[in-house]
């Protein structure tokens, strides 16, 4: 396997995930702008948001465009009266990975996943690779098929 290839990439690869690496040409400061140059839709654009739900207990989130966490609804999903997004050193510590380049796949360690059904509206989607500028382009077959064991439900609202 090719070391240029961003961790996410290797670690679909390593599943046999079929997918396509996209790297920005420039600095990405918007979602649009990250959908535009993808040739997507901003709602192909998957963000991967991380929980901190106490001690050493994560979640991800997964959620289409610029649909926001139903906060409300999470925090009864998951039996919790309090949640919060990971700190930078917390996102990184247990993900491996910077703010806008988050992803559920090449985890250091196993995290429960939750994928709102935005998420699945479109036939392709776009995700963080592990690095700031690049994307991975994926099939959403694909994508679920990869996660396995995710939690599927209505986690967000649209923007």
């Amino acid at each position: 396997m090719s070391d240029d290839l961003p961790p996410v990439s290797r670690a679909l690869a390593a599943q046999g995930v079929p997918h396509r690496v996209f790297r920005h040409a420039g600095p990405v400061n918007t979602l649009e702008q990250a959908a535009g140059e993808r040739g997507q839709q901003p709602t192909q654009v998957i963000r991967s948001i991380v929980f901190h739900l106490g001690a050493d207990s994560y979640a991800m989130v997964l959620v289409a465009g610029r649909s926001q966490v139903a906060w409300p609804a999470l925090r009864a999903y998951l039996g919790r009266s309090r949640l919060t997004t990971a700190t930078e050193e917390e996102l990184l510590a247990v993900t491996g990975y910077e703010r806008g380049a988050v992803a559920p796949f090449g985890l250091p360690a196993p995290m429960r996943i939750l994928l709102d059904r935005s998420v699945l509206s479109h036939e392709e989607v776009s995700m963080g690779s592990g690095v700031r500028g690049v994307a991975i382009i994926l099939r959403t077959a694909d994508l679920l098929a990869a996660l396995g064991e995710a939690e599927i439900g209505d986690f967000a609202v649209p923007a």
